[in-house]
């Protein structure tokens, strides 16, 4: 089985609410589920590297390695992949997330992250988010 890298990371503002993302209706996977922004990581990239990147390209922002802090990770396996995930924290950035590649951005309540529908990794990494943040 295929195993695909990719890195997530919380957005956390002030009010100590995490951004999600929503994957627009286009999406080959997953379309119209909310996620963690991020994105896989490329050959000759570290996770690190592959949000720092992703952050510029998905949501205009910028942020430095110093900023990302690693909380946790998800390991899941889909139908033909196996997708692993680390998940970094972040409460420092230069900007305002913009909407590029996705339909909409939402800043949400840690508690409140369950009601979003998601994809399965992403399910999992709820619960450690939420005790962490909260």
């Amino acid at each position: 089985m295929k195993l695909i890298l990719v890195s997530a990371v919380a957005l956390i503002d002030k009010d100590n609410r995490v951004l999600l993302a929503q994957r627009r209706q286009s999406s080959e996977r997953f379309a119209g589920l909310w996620e963690f922004p991020g994105g896989k990581v490329e050959h000759g990239e570290t996770p690190q590297d592959a949000l720092l990147r992703e952050l510029h390209e998905e949501l205009l922002i910028e942020t430095w390695d110093s900023c990302l802090a690693p909380l946790t990770f998800a390991s899941h396996s889909y139908e033909d992949f196996h997708l692993l995930m680390p998940l970094f924290v972040c409460r420092k950035w230069s900007g305002t997330p913009q909407c590029v590649v996705h339909s909409e951005l939402k800043w949400v309540p840690p508690h409140e992250i369950r009601l979003y529908p998601m994809p399965p990794a992403d399910k999992h990494i709820i619960p450690i988010l939420r005790d962490w943040v909260a």
